[in-house]
């Protein structure tokens, strides 16, 4: 993948700010003495989604309204965010949206979709099964298939690492969590756009390591999800895409498990009083994990979302709570 270039994420932040202004970032003091050492935090759970990935959807769709090829239907699939910000886009331009979930998907993030204007599908037992629902069903109907993972959607997503690494041109080092990919490129791109120095590290849930396994392999390496808290980061097969493109790049990859999210989630919340989900609360379980090497250094987190059903919430934050 050529990542997109520094006028191409400021040509994509103007169609965001058509719908929403940059979001907060902010240095906690709270949350730094946790760490050791100044810790940032990028709000990606005030969009209007409450999720980083409505920034995609936006750009992604633009460029098909430019190109004049706006299609009557579109599809995909999603465990939530990433349907949310296609329901956004398509809701914007006029155009039918389906989306495929997983049986027994967030209820939440399904209503939040529907809300949206989206017709749901449930099928499958994770996001690999209703994504080849989706390409199936795509085909059927003749309708538009949006990935998941795609140079347009990246465009989009560079926008929020292109606001956060202008906001803190002293950070060293930045913890970004890997669902498809799409987040962690973004990162990538804005860094090289800006020139910036800071070190990005990927962080996934060590209860779906496709992406540590494959980057470890040179090789789409399939791996088992079962994560209960991070279904953002629920991926069963790497992007052979995404995987070109961090390799050269990325400077390690970190698993945190769901003990540590949940932890992560709790601490977001008592210091910041923001809630996150177990997806975007990684970042800082992975630097807190990692914080003996952070000492001196300024680390940069992302809140890339907050969409956690509030039983699951509940759960987490109360007393004794491992996890969900």
């Amino acid at each position: 993948m050529i990542l997109p270039s520094l006028t191409d994420i400021e040509a994509a932040a103007q169609v965001v700010y058509r719908a929403f202004q940059a979001t907060p970032q902010y240095r906690w003091d709270l949350l730094s003495q946790r760490l050791g050492t100044d810790c940032w935090v990028k709000h990606e759970n005030h969009t209007p989604v409450g999720a980083f990935k409505i920034r995609g959807g936006l750009t992604y769709f633009d460029k098909l309204r430019q190109e004049g090829a706006l299609p009557r239907e579109v599809l995909s699939a999603t465990r939530g965010n990433h349907g949310q910000s296609i329901a956004w886009a398509a809701r914007l331009h006029g155009v039918a949206c389906t989306i495929v979930v997983p049986v027994g998907n967030s209820v939440e993030k399904n209503a939040a979709m529907r809300a949206l204007g989206a017709q749901l599908v449930e099928h499958g037992e994770d996001f690999q099964a209703s994504r080849e629902h989706a390409l199936r069903l795509a085909q059927e109907r003749s309708a538009h298939m949006v990935p998941s993972f795609d140079i347009g959607l990246v465009r989009g997503v560079s926008t929020y690492w292109w606001e956060f690494f202008r906001a803190v041109p002293a950070m060293d080092l930045a913890y970004v969590p890997i669902g498809l990919g799409s987040g962690a490129c973004a990162a990538l791109a804005a860094k090289h756009a800006l020139k910036h120095p800071v070190r990005i590290v990927g962080v996934v849930s060590a209860h779906a390591t496709t992406y540590a396994d494959s980057l470890a392999a040179g090789r789409v390496v399939a791996a088992p999800v079962t994560t209960q808290l991070a279904d953002g980061m629920a991926c069963r097969i790497a992007e052979q895409e995404a995987l070109d493109t961090l390799a050269p790049h990325i400077d390690h990859i970190v698993k945190v498990t769901d003990l540590e999210i949940g932890a992560a989630m709790r601490a977001l919340y008592q210091d910041t009083h923001n809630v996150a989900e177990g997806a975007g609360a990684a970042a800082f379980a992975a630097a807190m994990q990692e914080r003996g090497a952070l000492k001196g250094l300024v680390v940069g987190t992302t809140l890339c979302g907050g969409n956690v059903d509030s039983g699951v919430f509940a759960r987490v934050l109360s007393p004794g709570a491992h996890g969900a």
